[in-house]
């Protein structure tokens, strides 16, 4: 089996007093404003209450009657890929309005990916908090969760998963591509080959800086399958989305379009009480998968999908992962693996085109929030494809899965390869070690002259995990300058540390456990052999275990943050194996 899975999470017993009440309010059948009360002891002197404050806002009681619809929006100035947020909003509100609702704004922690420190996936938890106590908290009779930069939609699912109440994910869409000197230019593949570039000395610092003015040229999240656009693809592929949510630009019409027909939906929703724990289940997940590596989707991906999963009591197996990895051809030409950008996608056909290609592969009776089975949703889309972009399924971009789950005496409980962003000479590899003890001494060391370094050797980044310093996106190690200059492309790279979607090369991520916490990472000194077999799925440190136990026994973990949520984020964060959830978040398996 691909998972081990719980359908009733959280037991009596187990309920919080905010999960009592509301699901005493839906057993009474209470619906709009006059779910969850305020508690002043007297429940129709906190409606009256609540009446006068809606009325201060100019709401007629007429409206007041309504079903209420929710609409988070994680709108920020330091978050530009969701400068269409208000538009979206107005278009969600027009849906609801029309379909006899009452539209509610709420906002939500806005996640900027290039915009936090020390990295974004250390709020992803918060904002999944954040989105879970205010759909919890408030008088909701469903949401519609407008997010898309990286951390958000993720967070937006968790935290929905886990308050149990109807939602719609809309995502924000992807940016158009950039033009320089006749090329097409998306960020942030883009941004990373001319980075490497410059950083070789190919190309001067005027180029680079005009190259910078034309990698994100407007609204909207990476314009490659980075991780926002993947974890829009799976969440289409879900169901918790409508039709043409992930693929549509940010700043196409046919986006607000979706998102007017969100708001509808989010009324008929409201209605029927359907929520994310009748969506995610077993094959469902096992659908997101399969399409994640059809994509040559981002390595995040499979981090917030077992976050996601985790909360509905859902385990993703790695062995099952790889079984379906070997099963699943790359049929999707967009980079950082193929050429094309998601623009592209959309005009291709977009995620249906993507499903139907996989159909044969895909368990076609789950249901979505629509209440449609995903075979139902196929049978009624478009039967347009463009081949040059979706290949079709025999005859693939590329035949192998694009991830591929390792795990060894380096990576006892696993690691990750996207094999078809890497050279594939490099994916059976052994080589000398040249090791980082941290994000800090690699910015210190990496580009110095003399650093002992040969092309066949293997980069190790420590302490870059989700203890020890957040797991930023640090994994795609630079190549160290003086080969940079030489001519070498790509190198083996291995840490404990996470990657952006939009990079390539030979590298190994989400070593678990991480150094920090003791795990073998921690052992591995400069000059160790360490192997990479792909094929057996294995990641090696070639050393007796007698000499990594004597090592580890000597590892002294970091010590945490002195105070508030770096604090709370490093005591109770779980492996990348549990998708770097909380551990009080993620109900345990029975």
């Amino acid at each position: 089996m691909v998972i081990s899975y719980r359908k009733k999470c959280l037991g009596p017993a187990a309920l919080s007093i905010q999960e009592d009440c509301a699901a005493s309010a839906d057993s009474a059948g209470v619906s709009g404003l006059r779910r969850g009360l305020t508690d002043y002891g007297d429940a129709e002197f906190a409606w009256y209450l609540r009446r006068s404050f809606a009325k201060a806002a100019g709401y007629s009681s007429a409206a007041l009657e309504r079903p209420t619809v929710g609409i988070a929006s994680s709108r920020s100035d330091l978050n530009p890929c969701h400068r269409t947020m208000p538009e979206l909003v107005e278009a969600v509100k027009r849906g609801v309005l029309a379909a006899g609702g009452l539209p509610l704004e709420f906002p939500t922690i806005s996640l900027g990916e290039v915009f936090l420190h020390p990295t974004s996936m250390m709020y992803r938890n918060l904002m999944a908090m954040d989105a879970e106590e205010m759909l919890r908290a408030q008088p909701l009779d469903a949401a519609v969760l407008i997010g898309g930069c990286d951390k958000t939609l993720p967070a937006l699912l968790m935290g929905a998963a886990s308050a149990d109440v109807p939602v719609l994910a809309l995502p924000v869409g992807p940016m158009m591509t950039g033009h320089f000197q006749g090329e097409r230019l998306g960020a942030c593949t883009d941004c990373r080959r001319f980075w490497g570039r410059f950083r070789a000395g190919e190309i001067d610092r005027a180029t680079i800086d005009a190259v910078e003015e034309n990698l994100a040229t407007t609204a909207g999240t990476c314009a490659v399958m980075g991780t926002a656009s993947t974890m829009a693809i799976l969440a289409e592929t879900l169901g918790v989305t409508l039709r043409d949510a992930a693929a549509y630009p940010a700043v196409h019409a046919g986006r607000l379009r979706v998102a007017e027909a969100s708001g509808a939906a989010a009324v008929a929703l409201a209605k029927e009480r359907r929520t994310l724990r009748d969506v995610l289940v077993p094959g469902a997940i096992e659908n997101a998968l399969r399409v994640l590596l059809a994509c040559g989707g981002s390595t995040n991906a499979l981090i917030h999908l077992t976050a996601i999963a985790g909360r509905v009591g859902i385990s993703i197996d790695m062995s099952r992962f790889n079984e379906i990895a070997a099963e699943t051809p790359v049929i999707v030409d967009c980079k950082p693996v193929g050429a094309h950008y998601m623009e592209d996608v959309a005009a291709a056909g977009g995620v249906s085109a993507i499903l139907r290609e996989l159909r044969s592969q895909l368990k076609l009776d789950v249901i979505g929030v629509d209440g449609r089975t995903l075979g139902e949703r196929l049978d009624a889309a478009p039967s347009y494809v463009d081949h040059t972009v979706i290949r079709p399924f025999d005859a693939p971009y590329s035949a192998n899965g694009g991830l591929i789950a390792v795990s060894g005496s380096l990576a006892p409980r696993g690691a990750l390869v996207k094999v078809a962003a890497a050279d594939p000479r490099l994916m059976q590899h052994e080589g000398r070690a040249v090791v980082f003890d941290d994000l800090r001494d690699l910015a210190r060391r990496i580009d110095d002259p003399g650093l002992d370094v040969l092309p066949d050797d293997v980069l190790v980044l420590k302490n870059a995990g989700p203890v020890a310093a957040g797991m930023p996106e640090a994994g795609y190690l630079p190549i160290p300058m003086k080969l940079a200059r030489a001519g070498v492309r790509d190198m083996l790279r291995i840490s404990d540390a996470r990657m952006s979607g939009t990079a390539y090369g030979a590298v190994v991520l989400h070593v678990t456990p991480e150094a920090a916490t003791g795990g073998p990472l921690a052992a591995v000194r400069n000059g160790d052999r360490i192997r990479l077999d792909v094929d057996g799925r294995r990641i090696d440190l070639l050393l007796e275990e007698g000499e990594i136990q004597r090592r580890l026994a000597a590892h002294r973990p970091p010590a945490l943050p002195e105070r508030g949520y770096a604090r709370l984020f490093a005591e109770s964060v779980l492996g990348a194996d549990l998708g770097c959830d909380f551990s009080f978040l993620r109900p345990a398996l029975r």
